[in-house]
């Protein structure tokens, strides 16, 4: 790859994530449901990640601000959303990663996760990439559907500029005509130039923006295809949306695998991963 430093992103004081770490999964229900639920599904996910050896961060979203519907569950909002999740890293011993929305959420959502994520339509703003980069936690951000991987050279440069010192990139599909995503896999490669280690959203990428009229819908049969391709090419974490029931999640059902498959899903991502060896440049 011609990299002459690792490019790793720690996970505040807890591990590392890229060159030479294990596999990491971002993973959990799309948003959160409740308490009881939420701190269930965490159990349950870090199990098969202990089994696994697979590095695990719980997911889940206090506010879904970007919901189709104006009539569609948002989840339980900043403060409710935060106490759960705080529940989760303490009582279970987890690190936690939520998305923001807005600038002024940045420091009060830092309190308590370990990761602040961007979500794909706001990747491109300033203010909210500096007010993250402020908080010197370690910032996540997902590739928006329009750019293309080259341009997220000028998202990193804000937050590094920003003062942000641990950064993830994460390929989610790209726009292809309507209510379509496709996957460049060489988005993979080209960010991790960027010295950053990159992340894939298997089930995001599977989603069909608006496809059910006034909601998304997705493909869930193909996250362990993706997901697989992905290991190939080479990836430090994968993200997945999980939950018991997805018929019944309240938001993004469609393509969140089930928890019964996720143990058989990530062993075949592991073969791969093993079989790779090491994340591939683009230059390689």
């Amino acid at each position: 790859m011609g990299q002459s430093t690792l490019i790793r992103a720690k996970v505040g004081d807890r591990f590392s994530i890229g060159d030479g770490c294990p596999l990491t999964l971002f993973g959990g229900p799309c948003v959160i449901e409740g308490e009881d639920f939420s701190l269930k599904m965490a159990e349950s996910i870090a199990k098969v990640c202990d089994r696994l050896g697979v590095q695990f961060v719980f997911k889940s979203s206090f506010d879904k601000a970007n919901r189709t519907s104006i009539g569609s569950f948002r989840g339980y909002g900043l403060e409710e959303g935060l106490r759960i999740l705080e529940r989760v890293k303490t009582e279970l011993g987890l690190p936690v990663l939520t998305d923001i929305h807005e600038s002024q959420q940045a420091a009060t959502v830092a309190e308590v996760v370990d990761i602040l994520q961007i979500p794909a339509f706001l990747c491109r703003q300033t203010d909210l990439l500096l007010a993250a980069a402020a908080t010197g936690r370690t910032v996540n951000v997902k590739k928006a559907q329009f750019l293309a991987p080259w341009d997220m050279k000028n998202v990193v440069n804000k937050l590094r500029q920003g003062g942000a010192e641990n950064l993830l990139l994460t390929e989610r599909g790209s726009c292809f005509g309507y209510n379509a995503l496709v996957v460049d896999f060489r988005s993979l490669p080209l960010m991790r130039e960027l010295g950053c280690p990159v992340v894939f959203d298997a089930t995001h990428s599977v989603q069909i923006p608006g496809g059910a009229g006034d909601r998304s819908s997705g493909q869930r049969e193909f996250v362990p295809v993706l997901a697989r391709a992905a290991a190939a090419v080479g990836i430090d974490a994968l993200f997945m949306e999980i939950h018991e029931n997805p018929d019944q999640a309240l938001s993004d059902g469609p393509n969140m695998i089930r928890l019964a498959d996720l143990e058989a899903t990530l062993r075949h991502i592991l073969r791969v991963r093993e079989a790779v060896a090491e994340p591939i440049g683009a230059s390689a």
